[in-house]
């Protein structure tokens, strides 16, 4: 039998934020159920195996918990109505079997919440929805307001429209975003391993789980591996992602083995599942949440190091006079990078200059934008309320 262990860059017993004690306490659940979970080996909808998912969050339901579910498994079961046995690599051919497959994913779900008196609504997101202030904020309001009515939210990425551009590249990722969105208080990614690995269980019958670790632990990007089905896009690494974005938040995360018995009970009990990712900060303000989960930023400033070290140390607006070099085409009030001189982003916010403005002023302080623009919008390039470090 495999044993536990427990790592970290910090003394675990000394953390503040989360424990498994405490996880019997948190009411808004985000569950996410992959690819390998959902289908018979790639051969469509497991309708045997899905049925034990769906009593458990309604019996979470009934306790008074608020579930969120992210499912995969449209494009495995377009697929299988179709008969092919490969994922295909053609963006048409995915959103086209995400299409087919996605009337049989949410057919599964509405006949099995409904045996137990509870009703589902499909939500279909891109990028850009979470990346767009105003739609943001629209999901935001829709998924609230489904909670409050007592619906159960299955939500997916919108594949058949979905670019590479727009694409989240995994439901880790789009799962992690939802915590974001509605400020869950845990993030339950089920999958077919029995959690974090010090090793891969695949190769090495020794290799001992971790219980629990801090989420930035930077061991955990050693141990963690691809998907072994070939059925989902995403492995352990894109977990460990998907933990990292949901703790900006303050959400910790269970990596939790599907199969196992009546998991989500057990998880709700304080039970040691699988492996607890423990969130690094406390929650952020909402509008830092939006920029710290933005994954289309649309340009980037390459600050000096005083104006890094301001940043991080001091909480200051990012003033023009400390910026280097300006990437890419951006308008006022998108999202734009920060990065150091060697390239690592240190924050993002909202910018108060175009683009070719902010060429023009970069490096300059903020008497001469006048003589220079003809103009003064802000003396700021991104406010301090309007920018989040990473």
């Amino acid at each position: 039998m495999r044993t536990r262990k427990t790592i970290g860059i910090r003394s675990i017993e000394s953390r503040s934020m989360i424990s498994r004690e405490r996880l019997p306490a948190t009411r808004r659940w985000v569950v996410k159920i992959g690819s390998a979970l959902l289908t018979r080996n790639g051969e469509g909808m497991d309708r045997s195996m899905l049925a034990p998912w769906v009593e458990q969050m309604a019996a979470r339901r009934l306790a008074g918990h608020e579930v969120v579910l992210v499912s995969s498994g449209a494009v495995a079961e377009g697929m299988a109505r179709m008969g092919w046995r490969r994922r295909p690599k053609a963006l048409h051919e995915l959103q086209a079997a995400a299409a087919i497959g996605q009337m049989g994913l949410v057919r599964a779900y509405e006949d099995c919440f409904q045996r137990h008196g509870l009703h589902t609504a499909q939500v279909l997101l891109t990028r850009d929805d979470l990346a767009n202030r105003a739609r943001y904020l629209n999901a935001r309001s829709t998924l609230r307001t489904l909670i409050r009515l007592g619906v159960v939210p299955v939500i997916n990425e919108n594949d058949t429209v979905a670019t590479d551009e727009l694409r989240f590249g995994d439901n880790d990722t789009l799962a992690a975003l939802v915590a974001n969105l509605i400020e869950a208080e845990l993030l339950i990614l089920l999958t077919d391993q029995d959690g974090l690995f010090d090793q891969d269980p695949r190769f090495n019958p020794e290799a001992r789980l971790i219980q629990e670790t801090w989420v930035d632990d930077p061991l955990l990007d050693q141990v963690a591996g691809g998907s072994a089905s070939g059925l989902g896009t995403g492995g352990m690494i894109t977990k460990i992602r998907a933990a990292r974005l949901a703790a900006r938040s303050g959400t910790p995360t269970v990596i939790a083995p599907g199969r196992g018995e009546r998991v989500l009970e057990r998880i709700g009990r304080g039970e040691p599942v699988g492996t607890l990712l423990i969130p690094f900060q406390g929650p952020q303000a909402a509008r830092k949440q939006w920029l710290a989960g933005h994954l289309q930023v649309r340009g980037r400033l390459m600050l000096d190091a005083g104006a890094v070290r301001a940043l991080r140390e001091k909480g200051t607006s990012l003033l023009a006079v400390g910026v280097k070099a300006v990437h890419g085409a951006f308008d006022r009030g998108e999202v734009v990078a920060c990065v150091d001189e060697a390239g690592r982003e240190v924050a993002r916010g909202l910018v108060n200059y175009d683009a070719e403005a902010a060429r023009r002023i970069q490096g300059q302080c903020s008497q001469r934008f006048e003589s220079i623009l003809g103009y003064v919008d802000d003396e700021e390039l991104i406010h301090r309320d309007n920018l989040v470090l990473l």
